[in-house]
């Protein structure tokens, strides 16, 4: 029997599903290396503007939110994961749950740092191919950002003065 490249790096594979990580940075390689590669190829391609990887930065944040976070997308996230508890701010709190590639997605789904590189790869393959879309979408996500920003600022406030 082969043993596997990463035995020994923990004595709790189920809570570190190695495999089902390294199946997700081959599928994210895959998809946005050939859409990159492609995309890059064309001549009409221009690198974004600094304004542009500004909004998109500020969109990337809170579209990964959104998915790993809000009350509304928990049922895409419901067969990798469990709730745990409201988070408050229309947020929840969940565990991954089961293993393997499973446990992995579920992993996924719950962390903003580690979808972001998703949400990101998306948002630029869509600038690649339509950058009026691409900055629709941005600064609509963006207006969100601000929107919650101010909702915590407005609500800190209110706090502060009784």
């Amino acid at each position: 029997m082969v043993e596997s490249p990463w035995a020994g790096y923990t004595d709790k594979p189920d809570e570190m599903p190695l495999a089902g990580y390294a199946t997700l940075l081959a599928a994210y390689s895959g998809i946005f290396g050939a859409v990159f590669g492609k995309l890059l190829s064309r001549r009409d391609v221009t690198n974004p503007s600094p304004a542009d990887v500004i909004m998109l930065g500020i969109a990337t944040h809170k579209i990964g939110r959104i998915i790993t976070k809000d009350w509304v997308t928990s049922p895409l996230r419901a067969p990798f994961v469990e709730y745990v508890e409201s988070a408050g701010g229309g947020e929840v709190t969940e565990r991954s749950r089961g293993t393997g590639l499973r446990r992995a997605v579920g992993d996924l789904l719950t962390c903003p740092w580690c979808i972001a590189p998703w949400v990101a790869g998306a948002l630029y393959s869509l600038a690649l191919i339509n950058p009026r879309a691409a900055r629709l979408v941005a600064s609509s996500f963006t207006s969100v950002a601000v929107s919650d920003f101010l909702q915590h600022a407005y609500t800190a406030a209110r706090r502060a003065s009784s």
